[in-house]
């Protein structure tokens, strides 16, 4: 039976690895598509980019730098997207003090001093218990993946993003908002005000987690999903 195709945005420094486990439990339900934000430097970009490869109408799932660019598909064509699912992502922009250090990490990767994702940054990523995981060499090796030229254009793209508050009352679709019980990059806080600003939206939240939930609980990020997917 055909069913409402899923497109899939990852995070900075991110690519299809991030949701390669629940894509593969749910293909029995949906068509899975796998978006690319390496190419933009702008969430404008990012978002008509994968408009032109997307189907016509579809369920939209982002995960941080994805929920930015979830956000503006819905500023140009929210005839299009029949459900979404926000994971550990903020509506609002920068606060001065993560903008600059984003402005830093930008001089210090255009000087030649990428160094991706390290096992020092990996706690403000994973949980602790998964650090020293194959998760944990998983998300590094993603980041070296993904590299330095698209890491400048992502932080770009993300330091310029406008502010998307302003759009949740008018979200119509059935809405999931997921994040890491111990996100340290996206403060839960920040889900729990799309959960307050999204009419009739759904909070989950995965305990001891961090940023990643697809890669860090796969399981249950497909269980959540699946139900999304499927609610009336």
């Amino acid at each position: 039976m055909a069913s409402l195709p899923l497109v899939l945005l990852p995070g900075l420094l991110c690519d299809a690895r991030l949701w390669r486990d629940p894509a593969a439990a749910l293909a029995d339900l949906t068509p899975v598509h796998h978006a690319d934000l390496t190419l933009d430097d702008s969430v404008a970009g990012m978002a008509a980019r994968v408009l032109e490869a997307a189907p016509p109408v579809f369920a939209l799932a982002g995960l941080s730098m994805g929920g930015y660019v979830a956000f503006e598909i819905l500023r140009q064509a929210p005839e299009r997207v029949a459900r979404l699912a926000l994971l550990d992502t903020s509506a609002r922009t920068d606060p001065p003090k993560r903008r600059a250090v984003r402005k830093a990490g930008l001089v210090l990767a255009e000087s030649g001093r990428f160094a991706g994702v390290t096992r020092r940054l990996l706690p403000q990523l994973v949980h602790e218990s998964r650090v020293e995981s194959e998760v944990g060499d998983a998300v590094m090796t993603m980041a070296q993946r993904v590299g330095r030229d698209a890491f400048l254009r992502q932080q770009r793209a993300i330091i310029d993003r406008p502010d998307s508050l302003p759009l949740l009352p008018a979200i119509a679709v059935p809405t999931l908002i997921g994040v890491g019980e111990d996100d340290r990059m996206t403060l839960p806080e920040e889900s729990r005000l799309l959960h307050e600003r999204i009419p009739g939206a759904r909070l989950h939240v995965f305990a001891r987690c961090g940023h990643l939930p697809p890669m860090e609980v796969p399981q249950e990020t497909t269980a959540v999903l699946r139900d999304w997917l499927q609610a009336p």
